[in-house]
């Protein structure tokens, strides 16, 4: 079916104000700090973390704890740890990329330490990405192409259960 131009906008306008349209925010997310937001009529949410743009996280209130297993790979090897504050933590350990996380604590990480005993190397929590660890790490991180977004997700809905 072809639309005129008249058409086709008055199409798009009505998609837009239904489901929203994606486009750089007018300013960054106060949450995660990401510059992609979804503009609906009533205002824009940032399309990482959605929250709503403009609203500022009460000051008063403690970040949000959100623990989780990471997984990061620095040449040839994975670490498997933990940290309730990723960005500190992996700002002081080596590696190339982040590969996925996991929401969870200790406990998570030493089930995953025992899980991937086979690809330990020796006295640490760095394991050889063999098929087993590599399959586990894909299917954490199916769908999703930066495993910060999801990070941040999880530390927003936190910040939407306070309030």
């Amino acid at each position: 079916m072809s639309l005129c131009a008249l058409h086709v906008v008055a199409a798009y306008d009505w998609v837009a104000a239904r489901d929203g349209a994606t486009d750089v925010l007018p300013g960054v997310c106060l949450v995660c700090g990401s510059r992609v937001g979804v503009r609906y009529p009533s205002g824009w949410v940032c399309a990482v973390c959605e929250w709503r743009l403009g609203e500022v996280p009460d000051g008063e209130v403690a970040p949000p704890r959100v623990d989780v297993v990471y997984y990061a790979r620095w040449r040839d090897r994975v670490k498997i740890g933990t940290s309730a504050n990723p960005r500190r933590r992996l700002a002081v350990i080596p590696h190339d990329e982040v590969l996925a996380f996991e929401r969870g604590g200790r406990l998570l990480e030493q089930r995953r330490h025992v899980e991937f005993a086979a690809a330990r190397w020796p006295g640490g929590e760095w394991f050889r990405l063999d098929d087993d660890l590599a399959r586990h790490v894909a299917e954490l991180s199916a769908g999703e192409v930066d495993p910060w977004a999801r990070y941040d997700r999880w530390r927003s809905e936190e910040l939407a259960r306070r309030g």
